[in-house]
Parts: structure tokens; C-alpha cells; sequence
């Protein structure tokens, strides 16, 4: 057995295995003991922060208490012999002073001689069963959530060491993620162009906020919240902003690139003034190799600080009324002291910066991570940086692991402070469109990034990028891809088994999941949270099916896309580059054929293709095409009534309409 899996086993399966050897308790505590130094020192000697992880607090007090047992016994030995020495030479004093020191050693290392106590399983409660769909869900088209997956986008040889980090653009394909971003767009929802696709999520997301069915408008504030936990001032050069070279360089998180494809899309497509957007994490700060790369394609966009006016920044502004409530109401979250120790003072609330005001729109830009204190790490937990104190140690009392000495809460029904986040007006209602970076993903918050062992990643990056207009669908995905990778078993830490890590997705799903005495009301108007989107975990990790895509409720729709090249549901996001193309697809709705006219001057291979919503092809031809027009009549009484999409295909020209079957 490997040595890392062997000292990863509950100390209690490790016991039982051992009484079954016959093995003495005191060889067990000594082995025991044994490889967990062993096992400490592997892994915190190169990553010091490592020390914060649950299986090395596992492993912490036996490798301590190993040392100490060893020096311990050597220190009564050697006492022991200065005593007899002594007492044969009658230096009755010093025989003294040895024999107390001895018998003081020896009474230290006596709990190596008594049976170890072991604890409990990590995973105390299980997750409820697949596709059990809870709450409502949200969207133009209701739960679903688009995950575009290409390993072509990140650099399998990307060492992470000081000037190799996966930000660099030659370790992240920028070309790929503005195409892999361009293709969620798209599908989340159901255009074919850019221009009516985002105008469509403007639309749905101002009618859900009673602000009618209407675009943008110029003049509103667009904010980026990004995930940077890296940039304190420790470890940043304060006098150009450039990285630090030390175990915090390169740590997982927001990709420059994916931040580059989104200001691409509001610039050049939407057409918002670069004035009117911003971008930043408020509590930390901008790294020059960002600022370089977004500053030199976007002058006129605001770069935020926590502390620099300088450099190009703007430093945030403390609002005085802008307030986000806590509906524990000071029985949990406490200020002062860690999480759930009992002293320190109650928080209720805590106020958030200007931004949050003054943005009409924040698109919240997260990287998908374990935690060791959440679980995992997301959209919700990433405003624990949108808030004015310095530090967010007074809401772990809110999480599954409040700190490193704290028990666990892992059961279902207990306050989590990340409702009260999602369901406030400023941090969750103001967020346009849900798009996750899962480029490079980590095991824990502040660690590099890790290669992904299973499919479909098979030791590569994780290569991914995940957009939803369901805020709990899209981290239900999340919590559903992490639970499957990080589970222990390739090395990496598996924080999301836990236990009741996605308590808090069932609570912002349904009121029905909330704790008996805990009403949510983040915004501290008396109106109590509704269903903020619907959650349930996929059917296995194999197939990756939820509800909608299996036809058995109203759940989540995941639509995984493979590669850019693969778009899911037949549209190619290269605009056409013939000005001769005329497609016309009629009637339209259709109901039992439709006709296709299709004129050009290419001569060739034509391939016309026809896809549902979910990416299905439903029917393929293709046509020798010598010049001129090409018609062709499509028969549709296998067709189900819905929305497909009809796409001609001529070498490098790609052309798509989108139709209804009625």
C-alpha cells in the first residue's frame, strides 16, 4: 500500500486492520506515529501552507507526539544512566535532579504505552441521491448550465515555477478561451450571433430584476469581480506591483485570458463604454502582468486596488450604506476570534465598498477550487473579499470547517453565511451571467494548480470554463465536479467530502432546507429569500446526466462541449466570411418539412447539418454544389416540437439559422 493512502485511511480502519495482524497497541501508536512524520514532512517541506490541510491536522498531533516520544524516551534513558551513575559516586543531589527528570520524561511518553483513540469518518453525513432536483431553476433555458472542456487551452507543461505561471499567455491559449467563452455565449442562450445572444441575457436578466425585457444601456457600470486571494501586500513588489517569488506564486485563480475574452465581448460586442466597466478584487490588489495584458487592449477601462491610487489603479471607496445582514443574527458569525470559538464579539452585517452601489451589472468571475474551511470555492464564497474589513475570518463560523480547531458542521439544515451572499440584492441580484474559470483548478484556495487525474481531463489541466444564468445550478455542477476529483484518491485533498459542503446550495434552492430558526433576509427589508435556483447532483460521473438532460424532472441541463471544434449544438462562432451567403430556411415555425435555399458562388462540398438544443445532430446531408443555388427540403415528422438549429457548412464559411418545429 502506498505510503500517502496508507496514512489518509480513518485511524480507526487503520487500527482494526492493525488488531487484526495481532499487532501490539504500542507498535501501532509507533508506527502510527512514524509515517505520519514521515508523511508531514513529504508534503509541508516543499509547500509550507500545506500545514492547513485536514489530512496533515490529521497527521500533525502523531507526528508530533512521535517526536516527542523519541525524545521523550532518550531523555529518561540518559537521565536514568546519569542517575545510577550518581547514586554509586554518592552525589546524592545531582542523583536526584536525574531521577526527577527521568520519571518526568517517562510520564511524558505514557500515552504511547496506553491504546491510541481514533476518530470518526471524515464524510459524517452522505449526499442525497442523483437527480432528486430541488428549488427553481432559472434561465432562458431553465437549469441550464454550459461546460466547454479543451485541453488545447492550457499548457500541459506549464511548471507553475517563478516566470512560468499558467497566467502567462504562453501556458494559456487566449485565442482558444475567447473561442471556448464564445461558444458558451452562444449556447447559453440559443443564438447564433454574439450581438443577439448578449442581448438576449441582458433581456432576461433585467426582466428577473423588474427592470422590463430590455438590453443594455450606455451609461451603466459593469463590474468584474475577480478571484485575486494571492495579491496582500506581503506578497506583491508595492513598488510596480509585480509577483513575488515565493510558495503563494502562481496560486490558482482568476485567468488573465478568461478576464480578456469578457472584456472583448462587452467592448465589441455589447458595446460598453470601456469608462463604464470595471475590474478587480476590492480587499486585494492588480498584478502588473494583468494590468499590462487587460490595460494595453483597454485603456479606458477603471482598474480597482484596495490601497493604490497610482499605477494606474484606483483605489476602492468604503460605502457607509451599502450593507449586506446576517440572518443568524449574531447566534454563529462571530469577530474577534476564529469561526465557532465562544468569545468575540457578534457580527450582524458588514458593509461592502461603493462599486457594489454603483455597478448596475457585476459579472463575478471565480475559479473553481477545494477549500479547506468551504469545501469548495465558488461564486458565493468569493465575495468573501467584497466586504471592507481586512480580513473574512468572522464568517467561518458560517462554513462547514469554522478553523483548524474547530469540529466540523457537517450536517444538513445549519446556518451558512453563503445564502445570505446569494441572496442579497448587490452581490447576487446585480450578477448579469454566471461564468466559472476552471482553467487551472486547485485542490485548496491558496495552492497551485493541479493536473485533474480522472476523465476527462486524464492528467491534464482542468481546461474548462462553465457559464449558467442559474447561480445554484452552475456551483451544483461545480460542487459535482470537485466531489468527483478531489476525493482522496489520487493525492489530492478531498475538502469537498466534508459532509453537507452543498448544504448551502439545498438552502438557497428551497426555503423548505433552511434551519427552524433561521429566516434569510440578507437584505434586512422583512422579504425573505425565494428559490434562487434549483440543485441536484448528476446521475454518475461517467455520464454526467441531470434531470432536464435525462427527461425525468425540471432540474439542471448540462450541455458538456469538447473542444471548440465541437460546439454541442452546431454553431460555429466564426462569423461567416462570404458577404454572398443567403440562406433561407421557410416555412418558419415549420411543422411537418421545411425548405432550404441556399446561395453562393463556392463550388464544392456542402455539408448541411440540422441540431436540437442539446447538441443532437438530427439529420445530415451533403451536396456536390457546382454554382448558383441549392435547394433542398427537409422532411421534420420525426421531429419534435422545440427549437433547432440548421447550419451550412462550406470549407472554412460556416452559416447558421436557427428554426422552430411546432
Amino acid at each position: 500500500m502506498e505510503t500517502g493512502k496508507f496514512l489518509k485511511m480513518q485511524k480507526d480502519q487503520l487500527a482494526i486492520v492493525l488488531a487484526k495482524w495481532k499487532v501490539p497497541v504500542r507498535v501501532i501508536a509507533l508506527l502510527t506515529g512514524f509515517l505520519s512524520l514521515t508523511w508531514f514532512l513529504i508534503r509541508v517541506v516543499p509547500k509550507p501552507h500545506r500545514a492547513t490541510y485536514p489530512c496533515m491536522q490529521v497527521a500533525a498531533p502523531w507526528a508530533s507526539g512521535f517526536v516527542i516520544y523519541l525524545m521523550g524516551l532518550t531523555t529518561s534513558m540518559l537521565s536514568f544512566q546519569k542517575f545510577r551513575r550518581s547514586l554509586r559516586s554518592s552525589n546524592y543531589l545531582a542523583a536526584g535532579m536525574f531521577l526527577f527528570i527521568g520519571m518526568a520524561f517517562y510520564i511524558l511518553i505514557l500515552p504511547f504505552q496506553s491504546e491510541p483513540v481514533f476518530s470518526s469518518p471524515l464524510n459524517a453525513v452522505p449526499l442525497e441521491a442523483a437527480n432528486q432536483p430541488m428549488g427553481m431553476a432559472r434561465g432562458i433555458f431553465p437549469g441550464r448550465v454550459i461546460w466547454v472542456f479543451d485541453k488545447d487551452a492550457t499548457n500541459a507543461n506549464c511548471t507553475n515555477a517563478f516566470n512560468d505561471g499558467y497566467f502567462l499567455d504562453n501556458n494559456t491559449n487566449q485565442a482558444i478561451v475567447d473561442q471556448m467563452l464564445n461558444n458558451a455565449i452562444l449556447q447559453i442562450s440559443g443564438e447564433t450571433s454574439l450581438d443577439d445572444a448578449w442581448h438576449e441575457i441582458f433581456k432576461f436578466h433585467n426582466n428577473e430584476r423588474d427592470k422590463g425585457a430590455v438590453g443594455y444601456v450606455t451609461g451603466e457600470k459593469i463590474f468584474l469581480k475577480l478571484n485575486r486571494t494571492s495579491s496582500w501586500s506581503e506578497n506583491i513588489n508595492t513598488s510596480d506591483m509585480s509577483r513575488v517569488n515565493n510558495h503563494y506564486y502562481a496560486i490558482s485563480e482568476t485567468s488573465p485570458q478568461l478576464v480578456t475574452s469578457v472584456l472583448r465581448q462587452l467592448v465589441n460586442i455589447v458595446g460598453v463604454p470601456q469608462e463604464y466597466i470595471y475590474v478587480g478584487d476590492p480587499m486585494k490588489h492588480i498584478y502588473k502582468d494583468d494590468y499590462t495584458k487587460w490595460h494595453g487592449e483597454f485603456p479606458g477601462v477603471n482598474y480597482l486596488d484596495v490601497k493604490f491610487n497610482s499605477m494606474g489603479r484606483q483605489k476602492v471607496v468604503a460605502s457607509t450604506t451599502a450593507v449586506i445582514n446576517y440572518s443568524d443574527n449574531g447566534t454563529v458569525l462571530k469577530t474577534g476570534t476564529w469561526a465557532s470559538a465562544l468569545t468575540g464579539d457578534p457580527v450582524y452585517k458588514d458593509y461592502l465598498y461603493t462599486i457594489f452601489e454603483e455597478m448596475e451589472y457585476m459579472l463575478n468571475l471565480p475559479t473553481l477550487k477545494g477549500h479547506k474551511f468551504s469545501g469548495v470555492t465558488m461564486f458565493a464564497k468569493n465575495h468573501f473579499g467584497s466586504h471592507v474589513r481586512a480580513d473574512a475570518k468572522h464568517l467561518h463560523g458560517g462554513l462547514v470547517k469554522p478553523s483548524p480547531s474547530d469540529p466540523l458542521r457537517n450536517s444538513y439544515g445549519m446556518y451558512r453565511v453563503m445564502v445570505d451572499i446569494m441572496g442579497h440584492d448587490l452581490l447576487g441580484r446585480k450578477n448579469l451571467l454566471y461564468i466559472m474559470d476552471a482553467l487551472y483548478s486547485s485542490e485548496m484556495e491558496v495552492a497551485q494548480p493541479v493536473k485533474f487525474q480522472k476523465s476527462p481531463w486524464n492528467d491534464h489541466w482542468s481546461s474548462s470554463i462553465f457559464v449558467s444564468l442559474d447561480p445554484v445550478a452552475i456551483e451544483s455542477v461545480g460542487f459535482d465536479v470537485l466531489y468527483h476529483e478531489l476525493d482522496g484518491s489520487n493525492g489530492l485533498d478531498a475538502f469537498p467530502h466534508f459532509g453537507a459542503v452543498d448544504d448551502y446550495l439545498h438552502q438557497a434552492a428551497d426555503w423548505n432546507n433552511w434551519p427552524e430558526n433561521i429566516d434569510y433576509d440578507a437584505n434586512g427589508d422583512g422579504v425573505l429569500t425565494a428559490s434562487l435556483g434549483v440543485h441536484e447532483h448528476w446521475n454518475n460521473p461517467v455520464e454526467r446526466q441531470y434531470s432536464r438532460n435525462l427527461g425525468t424532472g425540471d432540474g439542471i441541463e448540462m450541455i458538456f462541449v469538447d473542444g471548440v471544434k465541437d460546439p454541442g449544438t452546431g454553431i460555429n462562432t466564426s462569423p461567416s466570411n462570404s458577404k454572398d451567403v443567403k440562406v433561407l430556411v421557410y416555412p418558419n415555425p415549420a411543422t411537418s418539412f421545411i425548405n432550404i435555399r441556399y446561395t453562393s458562388d463556392f463550388t464544392g462540398v456542402v455539408g448541411v447539418s440540422v441540431y436540437d438544443v442539446h447538441g443532437r445532430i438530427t439529420k445530415q446531408l451533403y451536396h456536390q454544389k457546382l454554382s448558383g443555388v441549392f435547394n433542398e427540403a427537409i422532411e421534420l415528422t420525426a421531429f419534435k416540437e422545440g427549437l433547432y438549429f440548421l447550419q451550412i457548412t462550406e470549407n472554412e464559411t460556416v452559416y447558421n439559422v436557427k428554426f422552430k418545429v411546432e
